[in-house]
Order: C-alpha cells, then sequence, then structure tokens
C-alpha cells in the first residue's frame, strides 16, 4: 500500500502542475483578450455617446499646433471631417485636380518654409495615385505628411470599397507609417509623425486613418451596430462584440492631450570632426565646395548659411535647393565646367552633395584631392566610396550646421585668388559660347537659348523658380539664375515629371509676395495644364512659360541616332495657351511672328499675373540640347 502511494505521488504532482499551468496559460489568454478588447481601458475612460465630436477635430487640432497653415487634397467620404475641421480651425484648404499634385504642392511647401507639408487624399486609388509624389519626396527628403483614407476598422480585410493593404504599399516610401485605429490614438500618432518627418534625415511619413475613427459616434454608431435587436446566441455574441467595438474606438476620445510639437533629433558633427576638416582644409591650396539641398534644412536659416559660406571664401557650386544661396553673380559662386573644376581641387567639400550619378558615381572627384563629405544619411554620405572615390573624411551630420562650425574654426583663413580666378575665367568661356548660340538662326521657330536670356533679364528679384521639364529646363539651368536662397524648385534626383503645377500651387501660397515663374518643356507641361483650373478657382496667379518645340526631345535625340526610330517621341504644336483660356487662365503666344517682342509678352504676363490671373505663355521654339546649348533646326 505504501508503495502504491509513493508511486502515485510524483503522477498527482505532475497533474496538478499540468492544472496550474493550463489555468495559467487560460488566465493570460484571457487577460490578453481584455486588453485586446479594451475591457480595462472602458473602465476608466468612459464615452461620450451624446457629442457630436469627430475625429477630423483631433487632426486639425494636431496641424494647427504644429503650424501647418496649408492642406491639399482632393476629396473624397472617407476624408471629410478633417477637411472640414481643418477650415473651421482657419487651416486653408486646398483642393487639385489630381493628387499627385496635392503631394508635390506639400513638397513645396516643405522646402520653402522648413516645416512638415500636409496632404489628405481618400481611400485606395486616392492613395495609389500620390505614389510618384511620395516617393520623389523621400529621395528629394523632403518632410511631408501624408493623411489617406481608409476603410472602416471592421471592414478591412472584408472587401470593402476601395479597401487594400496601404501600409504594404507605403512602408517602403515613409520613414514612418501608421494606421490609427481609436479615436483617441489620432493625436499621438501624428505628434509621432511629424517628428519622424523632421527628425535625422527628412522624409515623408504617412498616417491611415480609417472612417470610423474619423467620424462622429453617431454616425459610425448607426453603421456599425445593428439597431434591431439580436434573437439568437450567435447573433448576440456579434452584437456584443460590435457594441464594445464601437465603445473602445470611442473611450476617451476627447479626453486632453498634449497636441504640439515631439522634440527633433538632428544629427550633429563632433568637435573632433570639425577640428579634423579645420586642419585638412587650412593646408588646401585649391579648395573648393559643393553645397546641396541639405544645407538649407533647418535649424540652419538660409541667411546664417550665406554669411557662413561668404566668410569661408571657398569656391563653390550649388545644386539642388541651394542654388540662389548667394544671390546672382557672386564672385564666389561658380555655375560652368564643374567636372574640370573638380578634377583641379586639391580638397573637396560635399556639404549635402551626394556622389550619385549626378557627379557620376564619383569618378568626376580626382584621387589625389581630399575630399571631406558631410551628409544626415550615412549610406548616402558614402554611396560608392567603395569603388571610385574614398573621403579623407565622412561627418554624419547637419550640413548648415557644420558650415557654421567650420567658420569659427578657419576664422581668418584666405585662398589665393588665382583658384577663384581660374575658375572664374573657364565660367566666363562657357557664357560666351551661349551668347554666340542665342545668335544662331532657327529656321522656324524661336531661338531657346535667345529666349532664356531675356528671361535672365526680365526674372524680378522677388521671383521663384520652378522647372519641370527636359531640354528647356536643363537649358535654363545653365542661363536663368535663382535671385536668392530658397528661389529654386526642381523635383531633385529622381527626375520627375509633373511637378511643376504642384510646386508652383506651394509656392505661392508660402510666398504670396513673390513671383512665381513656371519653366517647363511641352512635354511636362501635359501632367500641369489642367491645374489651371485649381490655379483660376483659389485665385493663385502663377506664370507658365512653355518651351515647345512639339516633341519628348532629350529623348529622341538618342533614341532616332542609336536605334533609327522617332516612334513616341513626337508631340504637336499644341496651343496650350488656348487650352488655358478654356480653364479661365490667360494665354500668350510667342513665335516667329512676335520674336521681337518677347519681352513685352513677358511683361504682359506678369501684369496679368499681378492683376491676380494665372497666365500660360506658349512658346515655340527650336530645338535644344541641354548638354551644350546648341540648335537644332
Amino acid at each position: 500500500l505504501m508503495e502504491t502511494a509513493v508511486a502515485a505521488a510524483p503522477a498527482w504532482g505532475f497533474f496538478s502542475s499540468f492544472l496550474l499551468l493550463a489555468f495559467g496559460t487560460l488566465v493570460a489568454a484571457l487577460l490578453g483578450a481584455a486588453h485586446r478588447l479594451g475591457l480595462f481601458y472602458q473602465l476608466m475612460h468612459k464615452v461620450d455617446t451624446a457629442s457630436t465630436r469627430h475625429g477630423g477635430e483631433n487632426v486639425a487640432a494636431v496641424l494647427k499646433a504644429h503650424g501647418v497653415r496649408f492642406l491639399f487634397t482632393l476629396v473624397g467620404g472617407h476624408i471629410s471631417p478633417l477637411l472640414v475641421a481643418c477650415e473651421k480651425l482657419g487651416i486653408r484648404v486646398v483642393d487639385t485636380r489630381h493628387e499627385v499634385t496635392a503631394v508635390f504642392a506639400a513638397d513645396a511647401v516643405a522646402r520653402l518654409t522648413g516645416t512638415v507639408g500636409v496632404a489628405a487624399v481618400t481611400a485606395g486609388p486616392g492613395l495609389t495615385n500620390t505614389v510618384t509624389a511620395v516617393k520623389n519626396a523621400q529621395i528629394a527628403q523632403s518632410p511631408v505628411l501624408l493623411l489617406g483614407g481608409a476603410a472602416s476598422t471592421l471592414l478591412q480585410n472584408r472587401g470593402a470599397l476601395q479597401a487594400i493593404d496601404q501600409i504594404a504599399l507605403f512602408r517602403p516610401l515613409c520613414k514612418f507609417c501608421a494606421s490609427v485605429r481609436r479615436v483617441r490614438d489620432i493625436i499621438p500618432t501624428l505628434r509621432a509623425a511629424m517628428a519622424a518627418a523632421q527628425s535625422g534625415t527628412p522624409g515623408p511619413v504617412f498616417v491611415e486613418l480609417p472612417l470610423d475613427v474619423l467620424y462622429p459616434y453617431f454616425m459610425v454608431q448607426k453603421e456599425m451596430v445593428p439597431a434591431k435587436p439580436p434573437k439568437g446566441l450567435m447573433s448576440r455574441a456579434v452584437h456584443w462584440y460590435l457594441a464594445n467595438s464601437l465603445a473602445n474606438l470611442f473611450a476617451g476620445a476627447w479626453e486632453p492631450q498634449p497636441e504640439g510639437p515631439l522634440p527633433l533629433d538632428i544629427p550633429q558633427a563632433s568637435p573632433q570632426q570639425v577640428q579634423r576638416c579645420v586642419e585638412i582644409l587650412s593646408r588646401a591650396k585649391k579648395p573648393l565646395m559643393l553645397i546641396g539641398s541639405q544645407a538649407l534644412l533647418p535649424p540652419t536659416s538660409s541667411d546664417k548659411l550665406r554669411v557662413a559660406v561668404e566668410t569661408l571664401g571657398i569656391p563653390c557650386f550649388l545644386a539642388g535647393m541651394a542654388r540662389g544661396l548667394l544671390g546672382r553673380n557672386h564672385p564666389l559662386h561658380f555655375r560652368q565646367n564643374r567636372r574640370a573644376a573638380l578634377k583641379k581641387a586639391d580638397v573637396v567639400v560635399l556639404a549635402g552633395a551626394v556622389c550619385d550619378f549626378r557627379l557620376s558615381y564619383g569618378r568626376v572627384l580626382s584621387r589625389s584631392s581630399k575630399i571631406i563629405v558631410v551628409n544626415r544619411d550615412r549610406k548616402e554620405m558614402l554611396i560608392n566610396s567603395d569603388i571610385f572615390w574614398k573621403p579623407q573624411e565622412a561627418v554624419q551630420g547637419d550640413v548648415g550646421s557644420f558650415v557654421v562650425k567650420l567658420v569659427e574654426g578657419l576664422r581668418g583663413q584666405m585662398w589665393a585668388s588665382d583658384w577663384a580666378e581660374e575658375l572664374r575665367q573657364a565660367d566666363q568661356q562657357k557664357e560666351q559660347a551661349f551668347r554666340e548660340k542665342a545668335l544662331m538662326p532657327v529656321a522656324q521657330h524661336l531661338n531657346p537659348v535667345r529666349v532664356l536670356q531675356l528671361v535672365e533679364d526680365t526674372l524680378p528679384d522677388n521671383s521663384i523658380l520652378v522647372v519641370d521639364g527636359g531640354d528647356f529646363v536643363g537649358t535654363a539651368a545653365y542661363l536663368v539664375q535663382p535671385r536668392g536662397p530658397l528661389r529654386w524648385l526642381d523635383p531633385g534626383a529622381f527626375g520627375t515629371l509633373g511637378v511643376g503645377a504642384g510646386f508652383a500651387l506651394g509656392a505661392k501660397l508660402c510666398r504670396p509676395d513673390a513671383e512665381v515663374w513656371c519653366l517647363f518643356g511641352d512635354g511636362a507641361f501635359g501632367y500641369s495644364l489642367i491645374e489651371f483650373d485649381t490655379f483660376v478657382r483659389h485665385k493663385i496667379p502663377v506664370m507658365a512659360l512653355i518651351g515647345n518645340d512639339a516633341g519628348w526631345t532629350q529623348i529622341s535625340r538618342e533614341q532616332v541616332p542609336s536605334l533609327g526610330s522617332n516612334v513616341a517621341c513626337g508631340l504637336a504644336y499644341t496651343d496650350y495657351h488656348k487650352a488655358a483660356q478654356g480653364l479661365g487662365a490667360q494665354g500668350l503666344l510667342l513665335s516667329r511672328e512676335n520674336e521681337d517682342q518677347v519681352v513685352k509678352v513677358l511683361r504682359d504676363a506678369q501684369q496679368w499675373c499681378q492683376d491676380g490671373h494665372p497666365v500660360v505663355v506658349n512658346i515655340l521654339i527650336g530645338r535644344t540640347d541641354f548638354r551644350d546649348g546648341s540648335i537644332a533646326m
């Protein structure tokens, strides 16, 4: 009997342990389910079933607290509450004719103000229409917040209208992606998104806002919970689940929360790194700086950066948003023969410039030059350094702040004037070549080089240049100078066509006192034409100059000699000015018939804009090779 009892003891101990483990697992599962269903939260935070407030008001409150002045959109039922709420708080809601334009406009606002540009679009195809603009913002490192509508939380993955996996679509494009599942989560999610957009290397962020977190309780209740009382056990279970989901959506929805900006994380160069760079530059005989868009990011203002660059006294080339940093015809700014200058320099500072295709992947840099590279993004900073070039000093940090610190370390340093004079002579030779090309006769239409020279002569000091195109814009980049910092907008390294209307829209709203001049190729203008309806409706006077050579000339120039066909490269000398008139804008034509009146037509266009009218100037031109400015008959 004792042997039986002894044998049974281990079995009972095992069984009791198993029961205890099973019970603990059951309790944990129940507690986890209760947490996921929001039951614990609902014990402490009640639902105001009588409130007519909606989640769109929370969205608007966060945007207002972050200083957002404009919301760009194309309306859809999924996002109507946030649009109405923004309007009530004084945020200007600007609706466009295509969602991609809304994001391009937000991108322009971000670049020109140093804050987050915001666009809101409806679910499904509304969001897929923005993909190109979001990718462009990612590559251009623009802090853009995209708000996207979505099907109700309980209807996702159940075949609802326009319901797709939007998070999966935008995760590769954005620094931060989130789907808000409860009204109370709107404010903290948006604050985190705004901070992520501006921290580190800036970029786009995406927040998905399902229908049921935006609309008021009574409307969501009507759609979510059946009005008829349930009868069967399963019906009662479903009814309870739906009612609980509704309660969890709105529990604590209107409790006060902080709405303002979170602290930003901006990398900075260490004092040791700055000192090593100071020592390298102090020994330079022929230093050269390439300044890219990152240099214009906050916290360093463009004015402070300009003073720093002037104080350094190092000859420089400017690219991207840095164009115009030193104004027009500054003695330190060189615009031509960059490749030759890089080969001759003994120290090169890549201040936000990247060794991608724009610098021939680093092959334009001399092996004998000492290279200092500074960039917020380490991967971008070192791209192709394992193959074609090697940095002497690689600094991960904010570019503008780094340049200011260089000044402090190099104060009083002077460089021989013959280096700058050598670069200046090369510049002057190239500019003389352009002047000669401007005098070349063209068989049927206007000489584009001459037209752009006259644009350069006419362009006012308060202008902002938006460029969107191929040959015409490529030639303009050599000839037309922005008059100051943050007065040049191009797509950036992605080379996206179609940015023009959106960039112009954002630019004019940010700088209402500026004249916005848009230089379009005729191919690129096809993307922007319909947005002249937007400019007319919202009373936004911008001026578009279309270099109309009736073709995708940049492509045909390579395609015809190499493949023997001009297929898909031909366009027509379309009356774009008349199309603009049909949309309510003013339209003017420049052709051989009035070639002696180019300046007058440009002045007339300026006057129309000053009177509040958007204008399209259709300029019939010969074909230009953006690489050397040559003219084709």
